[in-house]
């Protein structure tokens, strides 16, 4: 077994389950719609049953089913005819998955199943099999070959199955109008969770904490202000208490390009006029695209007024984890 064996064995492998999907795509029929009405319908929760490697695909298909606005579980077959088949109520419907559509575990609880009246939508790789035959519904999962050479593993079939979860998950979401705030509802201490929930008002700092000085100030001030309030710029307010510019530590830099005497300046000679600023109540994400648009590390946060309400800089994105 040499390098390019080994290169040769795992393209061979994604081409054949990138086969079987394509094959499924072509497949999909009203099986396909009317299991989505099964699942749209559903009063309470899509319960998601399968054994050995079918159960692992399950736990996933039904995690992306609860993350994307359909409630659903995972309930193991075997642990279903020792107690768990309590979970299972009339208002649910019942996603059980069987490649040989024969796995003794599930057959067990089928008339159980039948007995409550609760849908049954079954994915296997045969038609003919007890479990489709008994479903009300049942999705067409079969490969023409699976991906290990010796024809025992599942993996085109596992991958087929995967596949076929994610399409029922993806035509329910859009279904139900599922939108960013709800998959971010769901899914609160993730990265995506943190990028869709969190407002500029929840990392900009407030009162005594905004850097500020008056218009006429000198620039000492202004960079005393600077370093005490650690932001890296300062707000230079006008008399009416409105935003009259800022002067940040890149206008600094500018000025100490000059000839001048620092002990002499005013901060409103030096300071930037009518800068970029944000609405409280907005996204954070959307502070850091326009701080990222504009090549600027901070932001100064403005009522309709324009008086300054608040500050932020990319610290406190990169703390709460926006970027």
């Amino acid at each position: 077994m040499n390098d390019t064996r080994l290169l040769a064995l795992g393209r061979a492998v994604l081409e054949t389950e990138a086969g079987a999907v394509s094959a499924l795509a072509d497949r999909l029929d009203d099986n396909f719609v009317r299991a989505c009405g099964h699942l749209l319908s559903c009063r309470g929760r899509i319960v998601v049953t399968g054994m050995g490697k079918s159960g692992h695909i399950g736990g996933k298909i039904a995690a992306t089913l609860a993350s994307t606005g359909s409630p659903a579980f995972f309930v193991h077959p075997g642990e279903a005819s020792h107690g768990d088949l309590g979970m299972i109520t009339r208002q649910d419907v019942v996603l059980a998955m069987s490649y040989s559509g024969e796995t003794a575990e599930l057959i067990t609880i089928v008339p159980l199943i039948k007995r409550l009246e609760v849908p049954l939508v079954a994915m296997t790789g045969n038609a003919s099999s007890t479990l489709a035959r008994n479903a009300d519904v049942h999705l067409d999962v079969s490969v023409a070959k699976e991906a290990c050479p010796l024809g025992l593993a599942p993996t085109s079939s596992t991958t087929a199955s995967l596949a076929m979860g994610d399409a029922l998950a993806v035509a329910l979401l859009e279904s139900r109008g599922f939108t960013q705030d709800d998959f971010a509802r769901s899914h609160p201490g993730g990265a995506l969770g943190r990028k869709l929930l969190l407002r500029v008002d929840d990392l900009m700092h407030t009162g005594d904490r905004i850097p500020s000085v008056p218009v006429g100030a000198p620039l000492a001030d202004a960079l005393v202000e600077m370093s005490r309030k650690g932001l890296g710029m300062t707000a230079v307010i006008a008399p009416d208490g409105t935003l009259a510019g800022i002067f940040t530590d890149g206008d600094l830099r500018r000025t100490l390009d000059h000839d001048v005497d620092l002990r002499k300046l005013s901060i409103d000679k030096v300071m930037t006029k009518a800068p970029r600023t944000i609405k409280p109540g907005l996204l954070a994400a959307e502070a850091l695209a326009l701080m990222e648009a504009h090549r600027i590390n901070a932001l100064l946060v403005v009522d309709d007024a324009c008086i300054p309400v608040g500050a932020l800089n990319m610290h406190d994105m990169l703390r709460a984890g926006v970027m």
